[in-house]
Formats: structure tokens, sequence, C-alpha cells
């Protein structure tokens, strides 16, 4: 009887804090969503500290700062807004500041990590102004459906890339790899068991499909068999990125071009993913704004600013929250078992990193084929509205770029509505952000 009680006192507790039954959501639903979000995106763990140990940083290191940014992160969106996002460094913007910033212009890893927190200070003033608040719900409704459907497209491609569906060729860029051999057979396996469970209605199906395909991969050789279960973290590593970001050049004005470049991918990349979990999770209001818009930028701020000084690249809203929406995650409860998990995979990391790319794959193409059904709410009659829209949807996956792909969107939508004689159809931002991505595509391309 007394831990009946108990547990009503610590549900009702929980519900107090984030709102649960209101979400029409419980504590199981939470932990579900939390622990599909964290298996969908828990390769950054591994991939981000591989990537920055091409510019010099220490994988352990850097290994323990990428946990660190998703903790704090994740915990800022789920205490400031109550939404079941989760933050990791950004895929994309770790490979712009390893290959291209440090390695290609010769610019220390320390400055750059000088230049990720001046870039989150900003934000955060930004953020508290409610400039990038106006940003996200001054996007058009069309536009809004196409960033979401076009994040969809991008998820696919990436799981696609993840089965090795599809692999490089340097006559056509991308060919069909496999469907029936190695990592492609694993996330086969996942995606049957996964369309299987969704079409039974079964609660948990994604986790389901990892958890499947990740046994299965120990027939063909892809799950690889963790020489251990526990590993304690070598936390004197971290010391090599802890609070090494340097400020000294950070105003160099050589690296102007840097700043704004990681300015605008970090701003629009966030404001798109927003915009298409948003939409998911049906958070935006009749008009298409996103209520809590300017706290869920200020908590990306946080975490960029604080993955600075932890010692990692920018850290952004993850569009594989949307695994975790998909099953039913609604509240910041979602975010705290996503930090939670992350925590104790500091320990548990030969079983984390037991799980393959493969098996992720699946929950990564359910989720995008989820997330582009909402096209079917787009005018298709309206080509001023469907063609920014389109081409913002393709360009996402063809680009391998949320950011180009809302340019693209941006450059067109006001020009078509200028030249069919409907200028009255747009708004001050829409011209704003057309010169900014002109300017943005002519100078730091």
């Amino acid at each position: 009887m007394a831990n009946n009680q108990q547990s009503t006192e610590e549900g009702g507790f929980l519900d107090d804090i984030f709102n649960l039954s209101q979400n029409d959501t419980d504590v199981k639903t939470e932990f579900i969503a939390g622990l599909t979000t964290f298996m969908t995106m828990a390769y950054i763990i591994f991939v981000n500290p591989d990537i920055l140990e091409s510019a010099g940083m220490p994988f352990e290191g850097v290994f323990i700062a990428t946990i660190a940014g998703i903790i704090l992160g994740t915990l800022a969106m789920a205490f400031l807004t109550n939404y079941p996002f989760a933050l990791a460094s950004g895929m994309g913007l770790n490979a712009f500041f390893a290959y291209s910033v440090v390695i290609g212009m010769g610019v220390a890893w320390e400055v750059a990590l000088g230049i990720i927190f001046l870039e989150g200070i900003l934000f955060i003033l930004l953020s508290v102004s409610h400039v990038r608040k106006q940003l996200v719900n001054g996007i058009p409704m069309s536009l809004k459906i196409g960033i979401s459907a076009g994040i969809g497209l991008f998820i696919v491609f990436i799981g696609f890339q993840n089965a090795e569906y599809v692999v490089l060729d340097e006559a056509t860029m991308v060919a069909f790899g496999s469907f029936v051999e190695g990592p492609a057979l694993v996330a086969t396996v996942g995606l049957v068991i996964a369309g299987v469970l969704y079409s039974m209605q079964v609660k948990g199906a994604l986790l389901f499909a990892i958890l499947g395909a990740t046994v299965f991969g120990f027939i063909p050789g892809v799950t690889p068999v963790p020489d251990a279960v526990v590993q304690m973290p070598t936390m004197g590593d971290w010391g090599g990125v802890l609070m090494q970001l340097d400020l000294s050049a950070v105003f160099d004005a050589g690296l102007i071009a840097v700043i704004l470049s990681f300015l605008f991918v970090d701003l629009f990349d966030t404001a798109g993913t927003l915009v298409g979990l948003s939409q998911q999770a049906g958070y935006l209001d009749e008009d298409g704004n996103l209520p809590k818009a300017n706290r869920a930028l200020l908590a990306d701020a946080i975490g960029t600013t604080g993955g600075a000084l932890f010692g990692t690249s920018t850290v952004t809203t993850y569009i594989e929250s949307a695994s975790g929406v998909e099953e039913g995650g609604r509240t910041g409860l979602t975010g705290v078992f996503v930090a939670l998990l992350f925590f104790l995979s500091l320990f548990f990391m030969p079983i984390v990193g037991m799980v393959p790319s493969a098996a992720t794959a699946p929950a990564l193409i359910i989720v995008g084929v989820m997330m582009t059904s909402n096209v079917t709410d787009l005018d298709w009659d309206d080509y001023t509205e469907i063609i920014p829209a389109f081409l913002t949807m393709v360009t996402m996956p063809f680009a391998y770029s949320i950011s180009h792909g809302i340019a693209v969107g941006f450059v067109v939508y006001p020009l078509l509505k200028l030249f069919t004689g409907r200028k009255d159809e747009t708004n001050v931002l829409s011209w704003v952000l057309f010169v900014v991505f002109i300017l943005y595509f002519v100078f730091l391309e």
C-alpha cells in the first residue's frame, strides 16, 4: 500500500511540473519517447568526437563534452519550454567546424570554440529580445510545411545512408547499395519490424525495431560484441577541451565571414528544425506560430554557449527528436529522460556503442515518412506557394543542408509573389530574409 501511495505521489509531482495529464500523456509514454529519441541520436556521442578529433581535439575529452552539451541543452529545453526536444552537437556544423574552419582556414580549434561561444552569447541576446521568435513565427505557412516535409526527406536520406541503401558513386554521386546484405539486411529487418508494429499500433514500435535490428545484427556480424558492460569515464581527459576556448582572436577581421557563417547556419538550422518538429507535435497555433518560441530558441542558445565552454561544436535542436514525438512524447519529461540516459551512457559506453547505425536507420526512415505526410495541407493549385515549398523540401536532402533548403525557399517565395501581383501576401520579414539569403549565397557560400 505504501509503495502504491509513493508511486501516485511521484506521478502527481511530475504531473505538476510537466503538465502530463494536460498534454494527454503519462510517465511511461514519456519514458518510451525519451528512450527512443536517445536510441536514434546516441550515434552522436561517437561520431562527434571522431569528427572533432580530426581538428586536433582529444577524442575522450570531446566524448565527455558532447554528452555534457546534450544534458545542458536538453534540460534547458525541457524546463524552459516543456517541449520534448533534445539537443546535441549538430551534424554538419561539426564538420564545418573541423574541416572548413580549423583544417581548411587554419584556425586553431580553441579559437573556433571561442567563435561558437560568441555566437551563443549573441543568440541569447537575440532570443531575449524576441528577434529570433519573430523570425520563426514570421515564416509563411507553406514554407513551414515545406520545411517540415524537407526535414522528413532529409531524415530518410540519412537513414538510407546509415542502412547503406545508398552509397557514393563517382558518376552519379549516389547509387543503390544493397537491400539484403550486411548493414542493409539489418536495416531491412528493423524496417519490417517497425512497419508491422506500426500497422498493429503497438506503442514503442520504433524502439522495438531498433532493439530487434540490433539483436539480429549479431548474425551477419554488423552488431559488435562488447568487451565490457561498464566502463568508467576518464574525467581527466575532459580537461583537454574543458574551458579551452580562445576569445583573443575571434574579433579578427578575417574571421568575420566565419562568425557570420556559424550564425546563419545555426540560426536557420534551428528555426527550421523547431518548426518541423513543432508541426509534427501539433504545437503550432491556428496562425502557424510556435508558442514559447523565444524560450525554445533561448534553450538552444544556452546549449551552444555551454557546449563551447565544455569543449564541443555548436549544440542545436536535433531532428531525431521527431522519433520521440512520434512515440507520443509531448512534454519536457521526455527530454529529462533523454538527458538521464545520456548521463548513464558515460558509464555504459560499451553497451551504447554496440547499437549499429544500421539498427537506428529504420527509425529515421519511418519518422521521415511521418513528417512528409503534411504536404497534403498545401494548396497544390497555388504555384506561388507550392514551388517555394517544394524547392525547400528537395533542396534539404539534395544539398544535405536544412539551412540551404530554407534559404532557397525564402529567395523564391517573395519573388513569385511580387511578379504575380500578390506582393501584399508577403511581409517585411520575407523581404529582409530575401536580401539576407541573397547576400549569404553571394558572399558566404
